[in-house]
């Protein structure tokens, strides 16, 4: 009996690498692309964005999946920090310190270092949370709503920094 117990844990560890490395597309299916622009600070490309969703327009609570191809090195401290600051920005008072730090310590695991042509993929789950693929192999999953609600809303959100990028997302142009 046991040397079957340990046939079928290795079939299972075996299988894991398949189940992890899923791409966001296979989450959402039906997802075809929504709108798309350009993130430039002082005329350099910083990323090119892509706005997947199954409906267009996007509706609220709807699943959806922001794609961002790198066209610059970027750590993931910054990408923490500049994150941070901006879902800081856009709640104003209502977030707490202890949120603030649980979300660091999830934005540490979720992000990357990345190199020119590398891909990060946030995709939404309402009442859910979000799931970051890096270059379309599942890297973490937060399952927190709050979270994913503040981080996507530093593109989506109508106070956003980059009201151009916003519209071209959301297909408004």
């Amino acid at each position: 009996m046991s040397r079957r117990l340990l046939i079928a844990l290795l079939c299972t560890l075996w299988l894991l690498p398949a189940v992890a490395s899923a791409s966001w597309r296979e989450v959402l299916p039906d997802a075809r692309l929504v709108g798309e622009g350009q993130l430039r600070f002082f005329g350099f490309r910083i990323y090119d964005a892509r706005l997947w969703s199954p409906t267009s327009p996007l509706r609220p609570q709807t699943p959806f999946a922001l794609e961002l191809t790198y066209h610059r090195a970027i750590s993931r401290d910054d990408f923490v920090r500049t994150s941070l600051e901006e879902i800081q920005r856009l709640a104003g008072a209502t977030l707490d310190s202890t949120q603030l730090r649980q979300w660091r310590v999830e934005m540490q695991q979720a992000f990357v270092d990345v190199t020119p042509g590398e891909r990060i993929t946030g995709v939404y789950l309402p009442g859910q949370g979000c799931r970051f693929y890096v270059n379309d192999r599942l890297h973490h999953e937060v399952k927190d709503p709050l979270f994913a609600d503040a981080f996507f809303a530093i593109w989506l959100d109508p106070r956003s920094r980059d009201q151009k990028l916003r519209r071209n997302l959301l297909g408004e142009q």
